[in-house]
Parts: C-alpha cells; structure tokens; sequence
C-alpha cells in the first residue's frame, strides 16, 4: 500500500473506487468497507483508495475537546495496508477545506483529485460545508460527474454498533476486552523505552519505561494489564503498569511495563505492547514488600491464564 501524505500529488494512471474517513481504529465496522472497496476495485481494474485527513476533523472544528486517537496515522495505515488497499491519502484538514461546498469537495477533490469511478460510503456518510450534503446529493453528483456509489447500509454491517467512540470509551474504562473484540484485533501502544526511577529491579520485576510517540495517543485508564510486547519481530508475554506509582508516591502517569523472563537492556529501543486483558486497578501499597508480593500474584494469574488469553 502506498501512502500519500502530499494528498495534491496524487495521480492515478487508472479509475478509482473510493471511501472517505478517518477510520480510527479501523474497527471490524470500517473493515467491511475496505473489504468491500478493495474487491469492487479488483473487479473493476480500477486503484482502491481510502481518502483520510490529517489532523482529525474535530481538533480543527472543536480544538476545545479533547481528541484522543485509538490509532496513529501510521498504526491506521499498517492494518489498512493487511486488508489490501493500494493507496492512502492524506488530506490536510484545514477550516479552508471545511468550508468547501459539497459540489467543490466532489468537483475539486473526488473527480479532480482522485478520477473517482465509484464511491463506497457509509449509511451516515454526510459532506460539503456543514456536512449538509448526503448520499443522495452524492448520486446526483455521480449523475453529473460519472462516478456510481455504494452505500452500506445498516443492515449490511454486522457490528454497526460498533463505533470509534464506543471504543474509545471502552479504553477510557480499562476494558480492553471490549476494545478487542470491536476492534477486531488487539488495542496497542508503542514507543521508545526511556529510563524510569528503576526502582522495579530492587523487587525483582524491572520495567520498561514507554514515552508514546504520539500525544494524542489514548493510553487506557490506570492499572494493571497483561501485554504482549513485540520486539525485533518477537513477542514476548509481560504486564504493564498505567499509573502514578502511588507506592513510592509518584506524581506523574508513567507507562511500564515488566517482561517475563526478560534481562536485555531495551533502553532507547522502539517496542510495540498489545493489550490483552485488565487484571486490576492500581493501589498504593504499605511496602515495597506488599508490592513485590501482589506482581508475584498478577503474574502468576496471567501465566496461568496464558493458553486462554486472546492473543
């Protein structure tokens, strides 16, 4: 899969069959669509492409909300790429580009830019200044500009429930079960491992201390989960920490995680964690001792539910 993230150097030699979105997450919902986008594009000989935008809309529309991203663009792009797509552009999203009219956006960006053939949306898709136009402005443009459309409807999808909000809700609340099971895969964080206050290896369970690469990033709600780590193409079992240190009281939310049978220096080293289940809340303990005592328990729990883990 090719991505483009200079949206206005894009020229296909061929006819393209298009989907429009952020796509966060790229959840089992908008995995039907690819789905469906990549093989209507084979039948045709024509390029499937996804057509995305830079920063999320709602940061340009409401920078006074926060806009916590399930995915990173790169993330995003990774697993679009498993499903097939040939191209991914990156359109900037500006307040210019919200104010364009529907007929701009159709006429400017998905026939001028794109030499869109065919469109494949989703039942709620709405565009054009104020997301005032919907899918039947959408045919009457195709009437105009020759392209058809598809539109998915409820019915078709399976998991229409399912929504990058819900997800991300789900993440804020720890249940990473349930992010799992609507995202279709696991939800991951990955960083570069920096120096912690190493305090971890004076109990026996050391850990990698995680700076995400991307600020909007959502890192799930505080406690203590059982991880996959991936490294140099390798994964490996382990628990992360989200959390403050409450024991040693700590003040800031760091992000650790300790390795099982791990004793090789990760420091500076790029790591990918996958979350796989919730095992508790973190809590500030009498000891250091205490401590070392309940890791002993959690990982024990996760070795011993290792084979049912939904890895």
């Amino acid at each position: 899969m090719s991505i483009l993230r200079q949206s206005a150097t894009f020229s296909p030699n061929t006819k393209t069959v298009v989907t429009v979105g952020t796509f966060d997450g790229v959840h089992l919902g908008h995995q039907k669509i690819i789905k469906r986008l990549v093989s209507v594009a084979r039948e045709s000989e024509s390029t499937s492409t996804l057509l995305t935008f830079d920063p999320h809309p709602r940061k340009v529309l409401q920078p006074n909300v926060s806009m916590p991203l399930i995915q990173t663009l790169e993330e995003r792009a990774e697993t679009l790429a498993d499903l097939g797509l040939d191209y991914m552009v990156v359109h900037p999203f500006t307040k210019a580009f919200s104010q364009l009219s529907a007929q701009e956006y159709v006429q400017d960006i998905l026939v001028g830019m794109l030499n869109i053939s065919h469109i494949i949306i989703g039942y709620n898709h709405r565009f054009g200044k104020n997301r005032i136009a919907h899918v039947e402005d959408l045919v009457r443009f195709g009437e105009i500009y020759n392209f058809s459309v598809t539109q998915i409807s409820p019915e078709e999808i399976d998991n229409i429930s399912i929504s990058s909000t819900k997800i991300r809700i789900a993440l804020a609340e720890g249940d990473v079960l349930k992010a799992h099971k609507y995202l279709g895969h696991p939800f991951s964080l990955s960083g570069v491992v920096i120096k912690g206050q190493q305090r971890g290896r004076t109990i026996g369970f050391p850990t990698a201390n995680i700076a995400i690469n991307h600020t909007d990033k959502i890192i799930p709600k505080n406690g203590v989960y059982a991880v996959v780590v991936g490294f140099k193409g390798k994964k490996y079992l382990g628990m992360m920490n989200i959390g403050t240190n409450p024991t040693v009281n700590g003040q800031h939310q760091s992000i650790e995680v300790h390795i099982f049978n791990w004793e090789k220096d990760l420091y500076n080293h790029h790591i990918n964690v996958s979350f796989i289940m919730r095992i508790r809340d973190e809590k500030k303990f009498d000891s250091l001792d205490t401590l070392k005592k309940q890791l002993e328990n959690d990982k024990a729990v996760i070795l011993a539910a290792n084979n049912t883990l939904p890895l």
